[in-house]
């Protein structure tokens, strides 16, 4: 009954949410939240709802950090490659207490020493009274930061659930702006060919308020699949596909794909249907324009068991059109 409850609740929001969508397209703020975590899922193009035991699902979905009573803990360091010349990190730590898995998540994008022309405008007399950067240094810098806290736990033997808390900052040549989140997810095991399907609601919270402009955070609901029609301990395929509905945009489809031989090499494949080289409608006045530039992710990643430690590194790469490739590594630490 739990299950069925939660799962209605989300499908409601699902079904009312493309009206209010379309009022907010363009409008969010916090947009690094959008930014894939974690190599291995950006590689599964980002069909990862329906992942489980990990702790990067923190930036995902925070029931899969739920930890089986065969885990103790899990650790996760990513490192972003990302466009523009800005970098990006995360780190994600969890623990099974006997109460369930308390996971701490930290996102950091930035960028610093960008040039700062501050003449522009300050000798016209007109545009004098227009300018409101009272800053007077050469360059500044900017910082995205998230900080995160989950709690999760298995409340029937295949269904775990999951909630987490984040306080999210924004900051740009000295001026800032913060906000408060929370994460809700669920994961269930079918218990056929490692089935398993989830649902996630994620950065529902107050807006980003920069001077005068408040602007939401970029709320996303998403169900997902994983399944693994070949599950042998030679090779495992698993297949994963999310349906997902951001709050700016229109209805996304994630599919992917994960071959591994013996658990030790993994090869992944991802793509974001209607979501590389989409075009808007355009207008009476211009013609439709791409609102998305992402493309194929290809990604592998290597694991190997050392004592009670499980160690394991992965890779991604995302085509961008128009813009630099991305890369993506992550370290994982399983116990």
């Amino acid at each position: 009954m739990k299950r069925i409850l939660f799962l209605s609740l989300l499908l409601t929001v699902l079904v009312v949410w493309p009206a209010e969508a379309q009022r907010k397209a363009g409008r969010t703020g916090a947009a690094f939240l959008e930014v894939g975590i974690g190599a291995r899922e950006v590689a599964l193009g980002s069909a990862v709802t329906a992942l489980a035991g990990d702790a990067g699902q923190i930036f995902w979905n925070p029931a899969g950090t739920a930890l089986t009573e065969n885990r103790r803990g899990s650790v996760s360091f990513s490192y972003v490659d990302w466009i523009a010349d800005i970098e990006a990190g995360a780190l994600a730590a969890g623990y099974r207490t006997a109460y369930g898995t308390l996971t701490l998540g930290v996102q950091y994008f930035g960028l610093s020493d960008i040039p700062a022309n501050r003449q522009n405008g300050y000798t016209d007399p007109i545009l004098q009274g227009l300018v409101t950067d009272t800053e007077t240094s050469p360059s500044f810098d900017y910082t995205d930061l998230a900080v995160s806290v989950s709690y999760a736990r298995y409340v029937l033997d295949r269904l775990s659930l999951g909630a987490t808390v984040k306080y999210i900052n924004e900051s740009i040549d000295g001026v800032g702006a913060s906000a408060l989140a929370f994460d809700f997810g669920s994961v269930y095991r079918v218990g056929v060919a490692g089935w398993q399907i989830a649902a996630r609601l994620s950065n529902l919270g107050t807006d980003m308020s920069f001077f005068n402009q408040d602007n939401p955070l970029p709320l996303v609901f998403s169900i997902g699949s994983t399944i693994y029609p070949v599950n042998r301990e030679q090779m495992r395929l698993m297949l994963a596909i999310d349906t997902t509905k951001p709050l700016d945009s229109q209805q996304l489809v994630y599919g992917g794909a994960e071959l591994s031989f013996y658990d030790l090499l993994f090869l992944r494949a991802g793509y974001r249907f209607n979501y590389a080289g989409a075009e808007d409608d355009g207008t009476s006045t211009r013609d439709p324009i791409k609102t998305s530039i992402e493309g194929i992710s290809l990604g592998a990643g290597l694991q190997y068991a050392l004592g009670d430690y499980a160690l394991g590194f992965d890779y991604a790469f995302t085509q961008m059109d128009l813009l630099d490739n991305v890369h993506r590594f992550t370290l994982r630490i399983g116990m």
